[in-house]
C-alpha cells in the first residue's frame, strides 16, 4: 500500500463512521470532492473498492467493514504518539479535546476554559458537549481527550476520577413557595418534567422518584435544563435539576426552588480519559482545576436556594 497517508486514513474513517460524504467532509474541514477525490485515491492504491456509492448515503463493502475497524486502530495509535511527543514537552500545550454533559456544559464549562487558557497559554481547548454515551465513544476512538460527566461510566479502558459531589434541587412555580416539601413518593405522584432520553441525568431523577418502572404522571420532556425550568414557570409541572445550574436558571423564569428533604439526591461528576494516554498526570492537574471551578460554583448558589 505504497502511498496510502494518514490523511487517507482519517477521510475514510470520518466517511466509515459517518456514513454520509458531506458530513465526513464537513468533520474533516474539506469540501466534499476533495474528501471523494480522496476516497477514490485510496481505493486505487489498494486495489479494492471500500465504499458501494449510491444515494446520499453510502455503505462500506465487506472489506471496508474491516479497513475501518484496523484504520481506527491504527490511528488511535498515531494520536497516543503525538500525545506521547506532548507529554515529554513539558507543560500541555496543543489541542486538547474535552468533552462535557449537556447539564454540565453550559454552568461550568466557561469558568474551567478560562481557567485553562489563562495557567496553560500554549492550550488550544476544543470543547464539545454531547450526552455521555457519544462522549465515552468519542474517547474511546480518540476523537477526544477527556470528559466531564457524571459517574461511574464503568468502561474498563477508561481513568475515572471523582471530583465533586452535586446535590439535585426541586423546581416548582413561584405560587409553590411556602408549600410543604414533597417527599420522593410524592414526587412519582406528581407532574414531573424530564431531559429526554440519553440524558443521565433524567436516569438519576427517575431513580430517586422510584420511578423507573413506572413513569411520574403526566410525564413531559425538553430537550434542556432551560426548557423544564420555563415550562415549570408555566405551571406545567415541577422538575429537579443539579445545584451548580440553579443560579443561572433561577432568572430565567418565575419559579421557586427548594432543597428536598434528606436523603438528598445527587450525583457525582468527574473526569475520564483513556488508561493509555501519556498525559495522565497533566490531566490529573486539570481535573482539579474542574474540580476547583464546580465546588467553587456550588459555593455561589448558597442563598438561591430554600433549605
Amino acid at each position: 500500500m505504497i502511498g496510502v497517508t494518514i490523511k487517507h486514513l482519517r477521510y475514510f474513517d470520518a466517511l466509515a463512521r459517518l456514513g454520509h460524504f458531506g458530513r465526513a467532509a464537513e468533520a474533516c474541514a474539506v469540501s466534499q470532492p476533495a474528501l471523494s477525490v480522496q476516497i477514490r485515491d485510496l481505493e486505487e492504491l489498494i486495489g479494492a473498492q471500500l465504499v458501494e456509492r449510491g444515494g446520499r448515503q453510502i455503505r462500506l463493502t465487506s472489506l471496508g467493514e474491516q479497513f475501518a475497524q484496523r484504520i481506527r486502530e491504527i490511528l488511535r495509535s498515531i494520536d497516543e504518539l503525538q500525545e506521547l511527543v506532548r507529554a515529554a514537552d513539558g507543560p500541555l500545550t496543543g489541542p486538547f479535546g474535552i468533552g462535557v454533559i449537556p447539564t454540565v456544559a453550559p454552568y461550568l464549562l466557561p469558568d474551567v476554559i478560562k481557567i485553562l487558557t489563562h495557567r496553560y497559554p500554549g492550550l488550544e481547548p476544543r470543547p464539545r458537549e454531547a450526552i455521555t454515551q457519544k462522549l465515552i465513544g468519542d474517547l474511546l476512538e480518540a476523537r477526544l481527550d477527556a470528559a466531564i460527566v457524571a459517574l461511574p461510566v464503568s468502561e474498563p479502558v477508561l481513568q475515572e476520577l471523582p471530583l465533586f459531589d452535586e446535590e439535585f434541587v426541586l423546581v416548582r412555580p413561584e405560587a409553590d413557595a411556602g408549600r410543604p416539601v414533597p417527599s420522593a413518593d410524592k414526587l412519582h405522584e406528581m407532574r414531573l418534567l424530564l431531559l429526554e432520553e440519553g440524558h443521565c441525568f433524567r436516569d438519576q431523577a427517575l431513580s430517586f422518584c422510584n420511578s423507573i418502572d413506572s413513569p411520574p404522571q403526566a410525564l413531559m420532556e425538553g430537550s434542556s435544563l432551560s426548557t423544564l425550568v420555563q415550562m415549570v414557570g408555566a405551571g406545567i409541572g415541577i422538575t429537579l435539576i443539579p445545584k451548580m445550574a440553579v443560579h443561572t436558571e433561577s432568572r430565567s423564569a418565575e419559579v421557586s426552588m427548594v432543597r428536598l428533604p434528606e436523603p438528598r439526591p445527587s450525583r457525582t461528576i468527574g473526569m475520564v480519559w483513556r488508561k493509555t494516554n501519556p498525559l495522565s498526570s497533566q490531566f490529573i492537574q486539570i481535573a482539579e482545576i474542574v474540580r476547583e471551578a464546580g465546588l467553587r460554583k456550588q459555593g455561589e448558589m448558597q442563598g438561591f436556594v430554600g433549605s
